[in-house]
């Protein structure tokens, strides 16, 4: 059954009975607006867009696959300001002819990656649309904490990742390329693992500055130079390339480290922290905070690519 026989109001409706309400819905779908419970007082926000055939193709990627990658390139930039994540608002532009049922595997992956974290899918909106689009609205609360920015950091602060990188990026090259394995490369690409925890967590120990790794390591870390008046240095001893992305590296001909440090997808998060702070659990160090501008690789310029840019 396609979303045309299916109808507007029928769509809605199948994909609200798979809906599950989290313990901050108060109102859930099915009226005008949702009701969610903010017990700090202040609202984290955030939205992101995905597109077909600039952040997603239906022959690479499930309907759940692209709704676990929508609702957490989201909630990791919840995650980024060292907030929990409570909901999430979602707009599904598509096409008459999708079928129905991979639409509801859409709410399914969308759902379920937000129950990882205590959230819900609260509401959103539907439209037709020539191309398959999924905007997504993320909330959050800061638990009394302050809000974790990318302008905090200070000279000698240590960097410091979370998350698995350069893994996404390697298996969106082994799929464009033609290719279905390594299967461990291909599957990080279709979903995220984010370290939801480790935001507050961070936030807890006193991190200084704090962003999302979505569209690569050094680009994003650039948006924490600059928005510090600081230069930053990464470390490649600091990252383990794993078997499996040194044969895949191998294979296709590409610099691992091209991965590692250019590419996106992961929602690792990377922060800094004032010297001598104990990491907390998950987080490794991967260099550090100096007097200066700019992103550099083992005190040198960075020849490689450095990050996605919609509109480069």
């Amino acid at each position: 059954m396609s979303i045309a026989e299916a109808g507007e109001f029928g769509l809605i409706a199948r994909v609200i009975a798979r809906l599950e309400n989290g313990p901050t819905t108060l109102l859930g779908p099915g009226d005008d607006s949702a009701i969610v419970a903010a017990p700090d007082g202040r609202i984290v926000a955030s939205t992101d867009v995905l597109v077909e055939g600039r952040h997603f193709r239906r022959d690479w990627s499930s309907g759940a696959d692209v709704g676990h990658r929508a609702a957490g390139a989201n909630l990791a930039d919840i995650a980024a300001m060292g907030a929990t994540p409570t909901a999430l608002l979602v707009g599904l532009c598509a096409p008459t002819d999708l079928d129905v049922s991979w639409a509801e595997d859409l709410a399914d992956g969308l759902a379920a990656e937000a129950g990882l974290v205590g959230a819900s899918v609260v509401g959103g909106d539907m439209s037709s649309s020539p191309t398959l689009t999924i905007a997504v609205t993320a909330l959050g609360d800061l638990g009394g904490r302050k809000p974790v920015l990318r302008s905090g950091a200070e000279p000698g602060d240590v960097i410091a990742l979370a998350g698995r990188i350069g893994h996404a990026a390697a298996g969106y090259t082994v799929l464009s390329r033609g290719f279905r394995t390594p299967k461990a490369l291909v599957e990080a690409y279709r979903r995220p693992a984010v370290p939801y925890e480790a935001g507050p967590a961070a936030s807890r120990a006193g991190a200084t500055a704090m962003i999302d790794v979505s569209d690569g390591l050094l680009q994003d870390l650039g948006h924490i130079a600059r928005a510090s008046v600081v230069g930053v240095d990464v470390r490649t001893d600091a990252f383990e390339v794993s078997d499996q992305m040194r044969d895949a590296a191998t294979a296709l001909g590409v610099d691992p480290f091209q991965w590692i440090l250019g590419g996106g997808d992961d929602h690792a998060l990377v922060a800094t922290f004032p010297p001598g702070t104990g990491l907390p659990e998950g987080w490794q160090e991967i260099g550090v905070v100096h007097e200066g501008t700019g992103v550099t690789v083992d005190r040198k310029p960075w020849s490689g690519p450095l990050g996605w840019d919609h509109f480069r």
